[in-house]
């Protein structure tokens, strides 16, 4: 096992999808009842609702707000003209071919990440609560004075360069890279960083991210519920003036307040970010021979109405022992029926071990697309002593899956595209060698 990082300087509830309690000052948590006439402390009740009053109990998700105001207190909203977020897939001329990027600088003048988010791909609309969407951000300013809230979907964030401090309404994280947040529709959040910071977002719309079923694994292993920490209630008391930013829609839009959102002193239930650490995933592979599917590496699943087929899965393909005999090991080349956007958080991936897949870094190969190992890393690895090989805690890759045909935006077809990633697979040259006739 990878030796996690040193500890955090917040502190977490341990578990996934639990119902929490946590409170700021001792006794401001209402007893007995959600919203009593009048609240502990002079505070108002707020409930932040995850899925319809009606949804089937074990899937009914809602928390509970106890605040020093309510949201509600803000001025109209307005557009954020910037062109950099969409979620109209449909009016984008379609490319099936294979795609990579080089890494997104992150610019030279002030951007939170906020400001700093790009639509990538996508399928789907969020209207119909239907579909999912990639976007990269880049950021090298803090949220001081203003924070944002996504009513269109889940936020799946991946830091590949640089240490997110995120303060939510429930309380704060600290997530870096080598580690995952989930920030839930609806739920307000600040991004503040220390320096450049770069990473990936998977957004899906209609469903909320679940725990993969295991099946024939058995009860444990891969993400195990006890690793996933959700914040406990801290708050500020700040007036100042505060800048509140919604993506609705695809689209930015701003409203200010005279104070910090970030105000609730207490809260309970099952609705609420939370954060894990990469380096916890316990891994299952093979001890005899071929290769397993990547599903095996799946951490969080969002699933469709499909049994067993996913809206997106976020998969990574950590440090691991490599033992297969009589095997090619690297990932074999694939058509799938499912989109395939995968990044690079540090290291070198075995399937591409040309300099062209570098950290901060993506590719999508889209549905019935042919990819696989570029020819070095074939040649490479036809040849190799299969020895008992370590995948180093120095390489930390991801996958974003989804069933959906995914369409790229205009800003990534003109942005950081590399134009000859087709040439990797053109030195795979025959080797076939037929049988001498009798």
């Amino acid at each position: 096992m990878a030796e996690s990082k040193a500890a955090s300087k917040y502190q977490y509830q341990s578990g996934f999808g639990n119902h929490f309690s946590s409170e700021a000052i001792p006794g401001s948590l209402p007893v007995g009842q959600n919203s009593p006439q009048q609240c502990p402390m002079g505070l108002y009740a707020e409930q932040l609702s995850g899925t319809a009053f009606t949804a089937p109990r074990d899937r009914n998700e809602r928390s509970w707000l106890y605040r020093i105001r309510p949201s509600v207190c803000h001025t109209p909203f307005v557009p954020v003209d910037r062109g950099l977020l969409t979620s109209e897939f449909d009016k984008i001329p379609p490319t099936p071919n294979q795609l990579r990027w080089q890494p997104f600088d992150v610019p030279a003048e002030p951007t939170t990440f906020a400001l700093g988010l790009r639509t990538i791909c996508g399928a789907g609309h969020p209207s119909t609560r239907h579909g999912m969407a990639v976007h990269i951000y880049v950021a090298n300013q803090s949220m001081d004075a203003s924070s944002m809230y996504n009513s269109d979907g889940d936020f799946l964030i991946v830091p590949q360069q640089g240490t997110l401090d995120i303060r939510t309404e429930f309380g704060c994280m600290e997530v870096a890279p080598g580690e995952i947040a989930v920030i839930q529709r609806s739920i307000q959040f600040s991004v503040n960083v220390s320096g450049p910071s770069r990473g990936y977002v998977l957004e899906v719309f209609g469903i909320h991210f679940r725990l993969p079923d295991l099946g024939p694994i058995g009860a444990n292993m891969l993400a195990n519920p006890r690793d996933f920490e959700t914040p406990v209630a801290a708050f500020e008391d700040r007036q100042v003036e505060w800048t509140v930013y919604n993506k609705y829609l695809g689209q930015l839009f701003s409203a200010k307040k005279d104070h910090s959102p970030h105000n609730v002193v207490a809260w309970h239930g099952n609705y609420a970010p939370y954060k894990y650490n990469l380096a916890l995933f316990a891994t299952v592979n093979t001890v005899s021979y071929d290769h397993p599917d990547p599903s095996i590496f799946t951490v969080l699943t969002a699933p469709s109405t499909e049994p067993g087929t996913a809206i997106a899965d976020f998969v990574i393909f950590p440090p691991r022992w490599m033992v297969a005999e009589h095997t090619f090991r690297p990932p074999y080349f694939h058509r799938n029926c499912m989109s395939e956007y995968m990044g690079l958080i540090r290291g070198v991936y075995d399937g591409k071990t040309g300099a062209g897949f570098v950290p901060g870094g993506a590719s999508l190969h889209s549905c019935g697309t042919p990819h696989g190992p570029d020819a070095n890393a074939f040649n490479a690895a036809s040849k190799a002593d299969l020895k008992a090989e370590r995948i180093p805690d120095t390489t930390l890759a991801f996958m974003f899956e989804s069933s959906l045909m995914l369409n790229v935006t205009h800003y990534a077809q003109e942005h950081n595209l590399q134009r000859d990633y087709w040439k990797v697979w053109q030195d795979l040259t025959s080797h076939f060698t037929p049988a001498t006739k009798q």
